[in-house]
């Protein structure tokens, strides 16, 4: 990571002079300016933040303007907010000449948090975990498919037909993936450089599948640098000429792009979750009971939701079990290290908005006293266990017909994405697909 002090001294040898500037927005992209890192610095940004149109949380993801939305409208005259820097993101890019980069959170003019903003919405559930004494720690492992195509020739491809950088499974494969290895080296070693802990890579469980993991960290320096790796490994495919994407079912023939995400809630430097303790069973209590209702926040898109299917290594229950890869929820590690992987979010989740769903389902069982139900031994896929949501439709059900997440998030966030996810599924039903003139042109 990098200090104001440090900035400024880089500043003046020369070795940055881009400060990219940026905000989560809620599809999960990155989104600011680059400014002049002396004027960064001799404006003190840091302090005073940069404007920018508050559109930018009312658009979908072609960047248009989408009614319906309280912060923002053409009634309201699409005015400003203002990013405001955290210093503690502030770190160089080394994949990018003399860059840095910091992350910002999204206030109004007189000071005050956009509320539906993903990183403030992370933001007040770790408060209200704080509130009860704990410290809420994640860990998010994100897959993705490389491509030997250039996103420009992606395109031009309409997306279909492309090609896997490997053309056979490659799950733990080290063969294999080291043909991959000279740009997965890359992304290890640039994300080492902007201050994020690389842990591991490897091959994953479809051609041209791969993961790399971090350390874990609080949940919002966890969400953070979720955010800028993603970014940053398209950044780095991209100077490499060929693509990755993290989008959930990135073709209905191929396994999904899984998000799974660990988390545990630590109190005076240690897991509280040890032993399967009261607080434990709680948090998962909550999570398994509250998880339908959340379910815009980990699964947004209609995309998501084509990656739940039996036998697939995504989950389709809200069944839990002990190292059981089947269930939404797998519980791994022990004493300190106990946690909950939620198998469920795929990699389009977008981790502020997932944390915060997640973590305010744990908070409401311990608040609560939910009792969990019995661990689930055997396949989840063939059970009875409840289903989690099969469609995008289904999920804004859940949400609109719910009390738990307006409690938790507030009227403002949960009307936000209802929003945002009723807007998702009208502009697909508008839409005429492959899959339709496929089988209409000629036949139908």
């Amino acid at each position: 990571m990098l200090s104001l002090e440090e900035l400024e001294a880089a500043v003046r040898d020369g070795s940055v002079d881009t400060v990219v500037v940026a905000f989560t927005d809620m599809q999960g992209r990155l989104l600011g300016k680059r400014l002049h890192a002396e004027f960064f610095v001799d404006e003190h940004v840091a302090e005073h933040g940069v404007e920018g149109c508050n559109y930018l949380l009312a658009l979908d993801m072609e960047m248009d303007p989408i009614p319906g939305y309280g912060i923002a409208s053409w009634e309201q005259g699409y005015g400003d907010f203002v990013l405001r820097p955290d210093p503690s993101t502030l770190r160089r890019i080394p994949w990018l000449e003399a860059t840095a980069l910091v992350l910002c959170d999204v206030a109004w003019h007189d000071g005050s948090p956009v509320a539906p903003s993903p990183r403030q919405v992370l933001l007040r559930q770790v408060e209200r975990a704080a509130e009860l004494g704990y410290t809420p720690m994640f860990g998010s492992e994100l897959e993705f498919y490389l491509l030997k195509e250039t996103y420009e020739e992606a395109h031009a491809k309409h997306y279909r037909d492309l090609t896997p950088s490997v053309p056979y499974i490659l799950d733990y494969h080290v063969l294999a993936t080291t043909y991959d290895e000279r740009l997965i080296r890359q992304i290890r070693n640039g994300m080492q450089g902007a201050g994020i802990r690389v842990e591991t890579s490897k091959g994953e469980a479809w051609p041209g599948q791969q993961e790399v993991n971090f350390r874990f960290a609080d949940a919002v320096r966890m969400a953070d640098n979720h955010t800028v790796y993603k970014n940053g490994a398209k950044e780095i495919a991209f100077l490499n000429g060929c693509s990755i994407t993290f989008m959930a079912k990135p073709d209905h023939r191929w396994i999904g792009n899984s998000c799974h995400v660990h988390s545990s809630l630590w109190r005076d430097g240690e897991n509280a979750f040890a032993d399967e303790s009261d607080v434990f069973t709680h948090y998962l209590a909550g999570q398994i009971a509250c998880l339908r209702e959340l379910a815009v926040f980990v699964a947004p898109t209609i995309n998501s939701y084509k990656r739940f299917a039996t036998g697939s290594w995504a989950p389709t229950t809200l069944a839990w079990g002990h190292d059981n890869r089947t269930c939404g929820f797998r519980i791994v590690g022990h004493g300190r290290g106990l946690r909950t992987e939620t198998r469920i979010p795929g990699g389009d989740v977008n981790p502020y908005l997932g944390f915060a769903a997640l973590l305010a389902a744990g908070l409401y069982g311990i608040e609560n006293e939910l009792e969990l139900p019995p661990a689930l031994e055997g396949n989840a896929y063939e059970s009875d266990a409840e289903r989690f949501p099969d469609s995008l439709r289904e999920a804004i059900a859940a949400l609109e017909q719910g009390t738990m997440a307006r409690a938790a998030l507030g009227d403002d966030v949960v009307d936000h994405y209802l929003n945002y996810a009723r807007t998702e599924q009208r502009l697909f039903d508008e839409a005429v697909t492959c899959y339709e003139r496929e089988r209409l042109f000629e036949r139908g």
